[in-house]
């Protein structure tokens, strides 16, 4: 038996990295799963990943900036499968590194858009979709929220990225206390360093700040997608029923408190 057997899960940020991998985790633990992205041939590329191993997974495009197509989102996935029992809020985008004053509007409305702004819209749809079948049928739901190392610590060089993340984290806990006498836990996961399209996307060769992080991550390189994504199934099962409001860190080590 899986930890979400017979559950309902939605993915987002699912065609590729840590989402690609949770959307497989999810599928391989048993629940029904709905992935969301708005790079459409990688979420081909997931579901044919799934099928693979044996498993499935359905998808759907989305945009988390967009709060229309989070609605449809949501309501897709409760329109194939008939609830929603879990959800990732996974969708992010990272940007190139800067002096603090450097950066512009352009980059950073973006990067709030996304990275907090997304979460928000997302967390919205399916807390509603959560509350009404909590009344109906007593059901239980969670929610798991990616934020990062840059959401308890600082991440130089970006500040707009750092930001947004320490933000999901404040929209976490605040859902957590709403929400817990409704049967519906909220939790995030604080990845560091991962081998992901998100991280190569700034990291480099060239990069100072990618080899000094480098240096101080646990064995001196990065975390693998499917370890952030067992976290995330876990807090999304019922292991972890007395578990709300937390902000898990799963970077080997990399950020010690």
């Amino acid at each position: 038996m899986g930890l979400v057997d017979g559950r309902v899960a939605l993915v987002t940020g699912a065609a590729s990295g840590i989402g690609r991998a949770a959307a497989l985790a999810f599928a391989r633990e048993g629940a029904q799963v709905l992935a969301g992205d708005v790079d459409a041939e990688g979420l081909a590329e997931t579901a044919a990943l799934a099928r693979e191993s044996g498993s499935e997974v359905a998808s759907a495009p989305v945009d988390v900036a967009d709060e229309r197509a989070v609605q449809g989102f949501v309501e897709t996935v409760v329109r194939r499968f008939g609830r929603l029992d879990c959800a990732f809020n996974n969708a992010g985008v990272s940007d190139q590194t800067g002096a603090f004053e450097s950066f512009a509007a352009a980059a950073w409305n973006r990067m709030i858009a996304v990275n907090l702004s997304g979460v928000y819209w997302c967390m919205k749809h399916e807390i509603r979709q959560m509350k009404t079948q909590a009344r109906v049928a007593g059901m239980r739901g969670a929610i798991c929220n990616t934020s990062s190392g840059a959401g308890v610590i600082a991440a130089p060089g970006l500040p707009h990225y750092t930001a947004a993340k320490h933000g999901v984290l404040g929209l976490t806990k605040v859902a957590a206390q709403e929400l817990y006498g409704e049967g519906i836990r909220v939790n995030a996961i604080c990845p560091g360093m991962t081998d992901s399209k998100l991280t190569r996307a700034f990291a480099s060769e060239d990069n100072a700040l990618t080899r000094a992080v480098l240096k101080n991550l646990p064995g001196g390189k990065m975390g693998r997608p499917e370890d952030v994504a067992e976290a995330a199934v876990w807090l999304c099962s019922e292991r972890a029923r007395w578990i709300s409001g937390e902000a898990m860190l799963v970077d080997g080590g990399q950020v010690s408190r």
